[in-house]
């Protein structure tokens, strides 16, 4: 019964969910920057190159018949994008984490300590 336990303490601890829903977030993100590659940039910007190519996807694009480096430059671009987006919201987070103001608690003396500096005021007389 103890494997049991344990098992279901670390499958609720707080890391483990958080990781979950990061995952789960992170592949809707990854549906949503995939689609803004080939449904937006890609005709935008790289209209242009693929016409000259006689494409209409950059994942078309082939070398020596057939290495797909187009489907590796969408990959590449679909980085980019997502390290940016991730490198903006961690931006945004550190600012707001430098803006909490720090409140530094300092504890009341206990009792020994009152009679403890009693004592040594005393003995300094």
């Amino acid at each position: 019964m103890g494997l049991v336990k344990e098992f279901k303490e670390f499958t609720l601890r707080g890391n483990v969910i958080d990781l979950a829903v990061g995952v789960v977030i992170g592949a809707a993100f990854n549906k949503i920057i995939g689609s803004l590659i080939d449904d937006v940039i890609t005709p935008l910007l790289l209209k242009p190159a693929l016409d000259a190519a006689h494409l209409s996807n950059i994942k078309d694009l082939t070398v020596f018949g057939s290495v797909k480096y187009g489907a590796f430059l969408s990959n590449v671009i679909n980085f980019i994008i997502v390290a940016f987006i991730l490198f903006l919201i961690i931006k945004a987070i550190n600012k707001i984490k430098k803006n909490e103001p720090v409140v530094i608690v300092i504890p009341e003396p206990t009792k020994t300590e009152i009679l403890l500096a009693e004592i040594r005021d005393s003995l300094k007389k």
